[in-house]
């Protein structure tokens, strides 16, 4: 049995650079990211391989898994993205520091912890249902920071696959048991 994991194409939505944000900026952005189209790519992998595709429900997981797999694609609500965490403040920081500080919210924030924590959970039904439908091979188009978790999961069942921190935009990360 192979699992594929794919994160959504590049999103159309450039990170605000040169000039410093707040966090009503930041939280702006978040969801003009979410509401962006995608800049359609190629992703490497033969179609006939997989018997099944899921995906998140979130346009820009769907329009990729559409893109790239010919049959029937179903959304799944757990496969959706870790939601950021909580932006308050009237300080203005540059991006790259809003990016690092968001990132370390997983090690510092309670709430950030608690969203992981669902995002765990909800990784663990969405395979439990995939694999209550038996041996085969399926495909998944998800999100960076979910697929870090999806990954743990697939390796704590018994699947060997790459090792990735943040997975590239349309690649193919095939896991097997």
């Amino acid at each position: 049995m192979k699992i594929g994991l794919v994160r959504h194409f590049k999103v159309a939505h450039e990170f605000p650079t040169g000039k410093s944000v707040t966090a009503d900026d930041m939280k702006q952005w978040f969801m003009d990211y979410d509401a962006a189209d995608i800049i359609y790519g190629t992703t490497l992998l033969r179609a006939e391989e997989w018997q099944e595709c899921y995906c998140s429900d979130m346009s820009r997981a769907v329009k990729t898994a559409k893109h790239i797999y010919p049959g029937t694609v179903h959304r799944m609500e757990e496969l959706r993205e870790i939601p950021s965490p909580p932006l308050k403040g009237k300080v203005k920081l540059p991006f790259i520091l809003w990016a690092i500080w968001i990132r370390s919210c997983s090690l510092i924030n309670k709430q950030t912890r608690a969203e992981i924590k669902i995002a765990e959970r909800r990784i663990n039904k969405a395979l439990d249902e995939i694999f209550a439908k038996g041996e085969r091979d399926v495909l998944i188009v998800s999100h960076a920071a979910l697929m870090v978790y999806m990954r743990k999961e697939l390796i704590r069942r018994g699947f060997a696959g790459p090792k990735f921190k943040i997975a590239s935009n349309g690649r193919l990360y095939v896991f097997e048991r």
